[in-house]
Formats: C-alpha cells, sequence, structure tokens
C-alpha cells in the first residue's frame, strides 16, 4: 500500500473546547460543522453540560477518554475524531500527543484546536458570583459577615482606590478595583438573605443599567449633547426628576470628608442658581469652607488638591529627616 493511499491518512483530531461561562448549547456554527462531519465523537466526562444539548441536536457522543496513541488509531484511514475537551482541557491527551509527535516515529493526524464558544466580556464576573457564593455558605468569617460589619472596608478600600490612582501605579489600580468590586458582590451576596426584602447582584446590576440608559438620553434617546457641560446638565435634570427631592442639599453624604462636604453643597447650589452667602465665623472651618468653595467654584477638587499638596508635605518631612522623597506603600 502506497502512501498516497486512503488506508495511509492519518486522518484528523478536533480538540473542542467550550467555556463553562457561556449557556450550554450556544456553540459556534464552525463547532456543530465539524460535530456533524465527524467519524466519532468522543468526550470524557459523561456529565459534561453539553453533551445533553449535542444528543439532541443528533449528534452521537461516546463516552471515552482514549489515549494519544488509541485516538490516533481511531484517526487511521482518513478519519476525523472530534473530542469534546472537559473543564481541564484534556491535558493528558495533549501532552501525549506533543510526545508522539516528537518522536518522530509515528505519522500524526492533522490536529485542530476548534474553540466552540467564548467568553462574552464581563464573563469572568460570573465566577465571582460563584466563588463569592461559596465563600458564603462555607466560610466561617464570612458566613457571619453583615452589612454593618462590612461598612468600614468599603470605606478603607475607596481610599486605597483614590491613593492607587493619585499614584499611578497601574498594578496597584487593577487590584484596587478588584477589592471595591468584591464590596459590592459582598453586599449584594448578604442582602439575597433579607427575609422581608431581599435583592441580588443581578438586581443591582439591573438598577444601575437602567439608571445608565435614563441618564443618557444623548446616547441612547433623541436628545443631543455636544459637550461635557451638555452631559452633566442633562444628568442633572434627569437625576432630579428621578428623585423629587424638596432640597438641593438631599443625598449629599455628611459622613464624607469635610473638604468634599463643603465643595459638594457648593457645587449643589451653584448648579441650582443659589445665590447663599457664606456663613461666617472666628473658626478655622468657616475659612476652610470659603476656601473649598472658591475651589469648586474655579472646577478644583478640594479633597485631591490638599492631599496632593499634603503628599508634598510629607516628601518635605522625609527630606529633614534624610529619608527619600518616595515611600513604598
Amino acid at each position: 500500500m502506497n502512501a498516497s493511499s486512503p488506508a495511509a491518512d492519518p486522518g484528523r483530531i478536533v480538540l473542542l473546547t467550550t467555556s463553562h461561562r457561556v449557556a450550554p448549547g450556544l456553540l459556534s456554527w464552525p463547532a456543530w460543522e465539524a460535530l456533524r462531519a465527524a467519524d466519532a465523537v468522543l468526550c470524557a466526562d459523561g456529565a459534561h453540560p453539553q453533551l445533553p444539548y449535542l444528543r439532541e441536536a443528533g449528534t452521537e457522543v461516546s463516552e471515552a477518554a482514549p489515549t494519544a496513541q488509541e485516538l490516533i488509531d481511531a484517526c487511521a484511514g482518513g478519519r476525523t475524531v472530534v473530542v469534546v475537551a472537559t473543564g481541564e482541557g484534556e491535558p493528558a491527551l495533549t501532552d501525549g500527543l506533543a510526545r508522539l509527535a516528537g518522536s518522530g516515529r509515528v505519522r500524526m493526524p492533522e490536529l485542530e484546536l476548534l474553540p466552540a464558544s467564548y467568553d462574552l466580556p464581563g464573563a469572568r464576573l460570573l465566577d465571582l458570583v460563584q466563588v463569592m457564593d461559596r465563600i458564603r455558605v462555607e466560610c466561617p468569617w464570612s458566613s457571619r459577615q453583615t452589612h454593618e460589619g462590612l461598612a468600614k472596608y468599603g470605606i478603607e478600600e475607596a481610599y486605597e482606590l483614590v491613593e492607587a490612582i493619585e499614584a499611578g501605579d497601574r498594578e496597584e489600580l487593577r487590584e484596587e478595583l478588584g477589592d471595591v468590586l468584591l464590596q459590592v458582590v459582598f453586599h449584594s451576596r448578604i442582602a439575597e438573605e433579607h427575609p422581608e426584602a431581599p435583592f441580588s447582584i443581578d438586581d443591582v446590576a439591573g438598577g444601575i443599567v437602567t439608571k445608565l440608559i435614563h441618564r443618557h438620553p444623548h446616547v441612547f434617546g433623541d436628545a443631543v449633547a455636544e459637550t461635557p457641560e451638555d452631559v452633566k446638565a442633562h444628568w442633572l435634570r434627569t437625576k432630579a426628576e428621578e428623585k423629587r427631592r424638596t432640597s438641593v442639599t438631599e443625598g449629599v453624604p455628611l459622613g464624607q470628608p469635610g473638604l468634599a462636604l463643603a465643595a459638594k453643597l457648593a457645587s449643589r447650589a451653584r448648579v441650582a442658581g443659589l445665590d447663599v452667602p457664606l456663613p461666617e465665623g472666628d473658626d478655622i472651618g468657616y475659612t476652610l469652607l470659603a476656601l473649598a468653595a472658591r475651589a469648586e467654584a474655579a472646577g478644583t477638587d478640594p479633597e485631591t488638591a490638599l492631599r496632593a499638596a499634603a503628599r508634598t508635605y510629607r516628601d518635605a518631612i522625609r527630606k529633614a529627616e534624610g529619608l527619600p522623597d518616595t515611600v513604598e506603600e
């Protein structure tokens, strides 16, 4: 038998991978074509979530975990064998195929890695929700936490995020954003257990999606906004309609840092067109209030400005101590 005869054709192996973050059965068209044209479809995991959908579509799947050599033998004669990969990705099988290919003694089938489904943007958020579910149930510390007990961590993580932004550290920024996100997911998971008014992470996400769409009519509707000022005007107008507040001071958290609080109140009054004279007094607080209002009117965040000045002061102190200007935080 010569090398060009059909029996000498080593065939083809298709390793089909799928994402557990996409609903089972939602496969790409090339994946369905490969499955329908295959001479055999194998899967080592009889409980693989894709199997019921493949069989419902008329694809016969055999539960088998062949060795690399057995798989090569199954392809002999030009046959195509599709292997539906398990969640681990079949490392033992692929390592075995690599060893045989490297030996130079085996005529290898054509090997194709075919992703049948891909993660959508934000897919890892599903993993975070699943991990949080398990931690809430199995972790002795996490299972006992409450909204009130976690409140201080939310404040700490927000400050650490601001510090990472100010430092310009991209790696630290990514990590701190994750820590802030954890607070959102953790609180949402706790909220699911409320006996009278439960809500989930989906409710939280759904609420902010609705809010963003409603407050961006220039993106999702017919409104026109050509400048950042136009956008802010849309935002404030729709926010006022939603909240139906009787005072511009409503919704301003009094627990925030003093400079930020003063600037926020001054901003609310200015945007609303209220001409409210600043209170006067001998206390240093009134002087700081005036400075914060002046900074806000000039487009400067007084809290950020003071933090920048404080960092410069910190470096001056360290220089006086004979230490480097910057600090490893």
